[in-house]
């Protein structure tokens, strides 16, 4: 079995030293993710948004490693504000609805004040 990096090419995996997935055999372990654009290094306000934005940028790192939302198998939200997890349930369900994941919930600050919150994931390759 060979382990993949993955990187998404913002310069916190740089900076601070971590990747942005982990591929090791079939399975995939994806930092936690927060709502930055990577590509321009925005963030909108809206936690929905940020949400969506998030789970973009997490479908990328599984494509990299050969699989997809369907495969997640536990997913870890963090929010500071616990009320802001209700408005992302429809993002979530169009997004992890087929693989309906193992998952938990924690309210906590995040690093940077804008964002709103933070989902890690592991998956697991189906053969």
């Amino acid at each position: 079995m060979t382990r993949q990096w993955i990187s998404s090419g913002s310069r916190f995996e740089q900076e601070i030293g971590y990747s942005r997935a982990v591929a090791d055999g079939d399975w995939v372990f994806v930092s936690g993710t927060t709502g930055f654009d990577y590509a321009s290094m925005t963030i909108v306000d809206d936690v929905a948004g940020q949400c969506e934005q998030a789970l973009r940028n997490i479908a990328a790192a599984l494509a990299e490693a050969g699989a997809t939302l369907d495969d997640v198998v536990r997913v870890n939200y963090v929010l500071p504000d616990g009320a802001d997890f209700e408005p992302c349930w429809p993002v979530l369900r169009r997004y992890l609805g087929e693989a309906r994941p193992a998952a938990m919930v924690i309210t906590a600050g995040l690093l940077d004040p804008r964002m709103k919150i933070e989902i890690e994931v592991t998956a697991r390759k189906r053969r």
